[in-house]
C-alpha cells in the first residue's frame, strides 16, 4: 500500500504537461541581475563593486551571518553596478549587475563529464563545502543548508529523507532531474548523509513518476542505506512535515523542528548540487527551471543561471501572450504572481508557469457558509476559516492562539473554499504580522 500523510490534503490535476521535455541549457543572458537576498534569512554582502571583473563561480557577496548563504557568479564579465533590481516580491532589493563578456569559469571548478563517486573530505569539511558553494535547498524556501546541517547538541540525525515529490502542479524540474541525472543525485545524497552521520536515507516519490521511482530504486540497490518510498499522489505530500509522517510515521510537534523528531529533509536538487559543490567545486549558480502552462507552446525544462532574466526564458517557449492572464514564479498552489518579467531566476525558483486567463481569474469573493471544507482540506489541523476571519479583523491575539504560525501556506483550503474566500491572503497577512509580534516579545525578553 502506498504511503502519505493521513491529516488533510487535496488532489488538484498534476498538469505535468512538460514530463517529457528533456533538460536543455539555456543560453547565457546579455546581463546577469543577481540578488543578494535569494534564500532564507539576511541578504549577502557583496564583495565587489562597478567595474570589477568577475568569473563564473566567483565570489561576488558573502554570508553576512549564520543564517546567510554565499553568492557566486553565474557568469563572466564585468560588474556594471551594485544597485537594485525588483524580484518576485514585487519590490526592489539589493542586486549584483552584471555585463556579460563571455563564458570564463573560476579554474578551480571540475568541468570534466567524468562521475567522482569517492567522497574524499570528513562530515565537518563537508557542512564547510556547502557554505562555501552557498548552497539552499532547492525545494522552494532556499534555506541554507549549513545550517540545516549544523545539527544541535543533543539532537541526532536518525534519518535523511530526499524529497522527490514534487507534488506542485505543473512543474517538472525535480522530475527531469531524476529521470537525466540519477548517478549525481545518489552520491549527493551519500555526501549528505556522511555530513549528517546517519545511514539511513529515504527518497520519498509520488507514484505519478513511475519510471522516476523504477530508476531512482535501481540505483539505490547498489548504495546501502539508501530506499526510495512511493508515495500517493496527494498535495502537499513533498511538504517537509507531511513528508517526515508518510516515510516514518513521525510527527513534528507545533513550533518544532524536524530534527526534533531525528529527521533532516532536502531536495533532490539540493542532492544534486551537493555532488557539484563536494565533489566538483561548484557553487550553486545554475539550477533546473520548468517553464509552462497551457499558454506556452513549447513546455520545457532549462538548466538556466542565476540572474537571467524571466522574460528571456518566456521568450523562449513560443507563448501565446493573448490568453494568458497571469505569469507565476513557481506553482499555482504556493507560487507568487509576478508584477513584471524584469524578474530574474534565483537558486530558488522552480518553476515558471503561465497561466490562462480563464485559470487566473479570480472569483468574487463570498461570505463563509461554515461548510467546513477548508478543516478537512488543512494538512496541519488548523481552522483556515477562523485564522482568516481574525486576520480580516486585525485581532492578533486571536490569529496567534489559533496557531497561525503552524501554517505551510499550502493553498490547500482557498482551493476547495466554495465562497472563493482568499483565505490564504488572510493568513500570510496574519503569519508575517504575528511573526513580528513574537519577534519583538523575545527581543524585550
Amino acid at each position: 500500500m502506498l504511503k502519505t500523510f493521513k491529516k488533510g490534503g487535496v488532489h488538484p490535476p498534476d498538469n505535468k504537461i512538460s514530463r517529457n521535455a528533456a533538460i536543455e541549457t539555456f543560453p547565457i543572458p546579455e546581463i546577469a541581475y543577481i540578488y543578494l537576498n535569494q534564500h532564507l534569512g539576511a541578504p549577502a554582502k557583496a564583495v565587489v563593486q562597478k567595474g570589477d571583473k568577475v568569473k563564473v563561480g566567483d565570489l561576488i557577496a558573502e554570508a553576512s551571518s549564520f543564517m546567510s548563504a554565499n553568492i557566486h557568479s553565474s557568469v563572466s564579465g564585468t560588474v556594471d553596478k551594485v544597485d537594485e533590481w525588483i524580484d518576485a516580491s514585487g519590490y526592489k532589493v539589493p542586486t549584483v549587475i552584471i555585463k556579460v563578456e563571455g563564458d570564463e569559469w573560476n579554474e578551480s571548478i571540475d568541468r570534466s563529464p567524468e562521475l567522482i563517486s569517492e567522497i574524499k573530505l570528513d562530515k565537518q569539511q563537508i557542512v564547510a563545502k556547502m557554505k562555501e558553494m552557498g548552497i539552499v535547498g532547492l525545494g522552494g524556501a532556499a534555506f541554507p543548508t549549513h545550517v540545516k546541517y549544523a545539527i544541535p547538541e543533543g539532537k541526532t540525525a536518525e534519518y535523511l529523507i530526499i524529497n522527490g515529490v514534487e507534488c506542485e502542479p505543473y512543474l517538472t524540474a525535480d522530475y527531469r532531474l531524476m529521470m537525466e541525472h540519477s548517478d549525481e543525485i545518489i552520491v549527493g545524497i551519500q555526501i549528505q548523509m556522511k555530513a549528517l552521520g546517519t545511514n539511513q536515507a529515504f527518497i520519498g516519490i509520488e507514484n505519478n513518476k513511475p519510471d522516476a521511482i523504477e530508476l531512482l530504486t535501481e540505483k539505490a540497490s547498489h548504495v546501502e542505506g539508501i530506499t526510495v518510498v512511493p508515495l500517493k499522489m496527494k498535495y502537499p505530500q513533498g511538504a517537509e512535515k507531511q513528508l517526515i509522517k508518510a516515510i516514518t510515521g513521525r510527527e513534528v510537534p507545533s513550533g518544532r523542528l524536524p530534527i526534533d523528531v531525528g529527521c533532516v529533509v532536502d531536495n533532490v536538487g539540493t542532492s544534486y548540487a551537493t555532488y557539484y559543490a563536494v565533489q566538483k567545486n561548484q557553487p550553486l549558480f545554475e539550477r533546473i527551471v520548468t517553464v509552462t502552462g497551457y499558454p506556452v507552446r513549447k513546455p520545457s525544462n532549462f538548466l538556466v543561471r542565476t540572474g537571467t532574466p524571466i522574460s528571456k526564458l518566456l521568450e523562449a517557449v513560443n507563448p501565446d501572450y493573448d490568453n494568458c492572464g497571469k505569469v507565476i514564479s513557481g506553482g499555482p498552489m504556493m507560487g507568487k504572481a509576478l508584477v513584471s518579467l524584469d524578474v530574474a531566476v534565483t537558486k530558488g525558483t522552480s518553476g515558471v508557469l503561465m497561466m490562462t486567463k480563464g485559470e487566473s481569474q479570480r472569483h468574487e469573493e463570498q461570505n463563509c457558509i461554515r461548510c467546513g471544507k477548508c478543516l478537512e482540506a488543512c494538512p496541519m489541523g488548523l481552522e483556515p476559516y477562523l485564522i482568516a476571519s481574525y486576520s480580516k479583523l486585525q485581532n492578533w491575539d486571536k490569529v496567534e492562539e489559533a496557531h497561525v504560525m503552524d501554517c505551510i501556506e499550502c493553498g490547500s483550503c482557498q482551493f476547495t473554499c466554495p465562497s472563493f474566500r482568499p483565505l490564504v491572503d488572510y493568513i500570510r497577512v496574519g503569519k508575517r504580522t504575528v511573526g513580528q509580534i513574537i519577534r519583538s516579545r523575545n527581543i524585550k525578553k
